[in-house]
């Protein structure tokens, strides 16, 4: 079953009308039809069976058949500060993690970083960013569209990072499974959590010393060299485990 998103102002007693982009989508590349059944998410994890009754040029109208209560999200908050990686790995970054239930993705500027953006640059890359962030949402059916923020500098990703209950720094140079294993228990439903994870050039020594100075863990991901890409994933894999109810 197909799902959108709406702002709630569009949201009445019987009806969702749907805008935007989102009609073009429904009217001639799914090929909708009135009286087939959708989905629709008010962004704040409220889930509505609907059924269309009517589509014309510049709005879908949605009859409300049922109302969803049960929740799609995670128990935990997650933010993952994502270093600024090569060519168009930063999409694949944000649908999977997203798929597998991430709040937010920060872009950071790191020192190893080879992708070096403009505001104008940065700018165009974020709305498309945001724009894969709520495809990804809508495929998985999740009840909320997670963002992805203005790129910021490793100092601000730092300062951001304080207000979360727990922050996770995979780094390649760490051992002692047994502590990451522990560390990862030890996060419970109601948590807020960062993860930092390094560009393909990985962290600065000193990127990673000013991490723990705010209380960050550094923890191993195993023996294995892991990917930019894959490092956020396969970490949202663990915590979705450890935490989904």
């Amino acid at each position: 079953m197909h799902r959108f998103f709406v702002n709630e102002n569009s949201i009445n007693e019987n009806q969702i009308v749907i805008t935007g982009t989102d009609v073009n989508h429904i009217a001639n590349v799914l090929r909708m039809q009135i009286g087939e059944t959708i989905l629709i998410s008010d962004g704040n994890d409220n889930e509505y069976e609907c059924q269309i009754s009517s589509i014309s040029q510049t709005e879908v109208v949605a009859d409300i058949v049922d109302f969803n209560r049960e929740s799609r999200e995670l128990p935990i908050d997650v933010v993952l500060f994502q270093g600024l990686p090569k060519g168009d790995k930063m999409d694949t970054i944000i649908e999977k993690n997203i798929e597998l239930g991430i709040k937010q993705i920060v872009p950071v500027k790191m020192s190893r970083c080879i992708v070096k953006l403009d505001d104008k640059k940065a700018e165009k890359k974020i709305q498309k960013w945001n724009a894969k962030a709520e495809s990804a949402a809508k495929q998985s059916k999740r009840g909320i569209v997670p963002t992805v923020s203005n790129v910021v500098s490793y100092d601000e990703a730092l300062s951001q990072a304080k207000q979360l209950d727990v922050i996770i720094v995979p780094y390649e140079l760490s051992e002692n499974m047994a502590y990451t294993r522990d560390v990862l228990s030890q996060i419970k439903p109601g948590m807020s959590v960062g993860i930092f994870v390094g560009p393909e050039g990985g962290f600065a020594p000193e990127e990673v010393k000013k991490t723990l100075e705010i209380g960050a863990k550094e923890i191993t991901l195993g023996k294995r060299i892991l990917r930019t890409e894959t490092a956020g994933m396969m970490l949202m894999s663990v915590l979705m485990y450890l935490n989904e109810e």
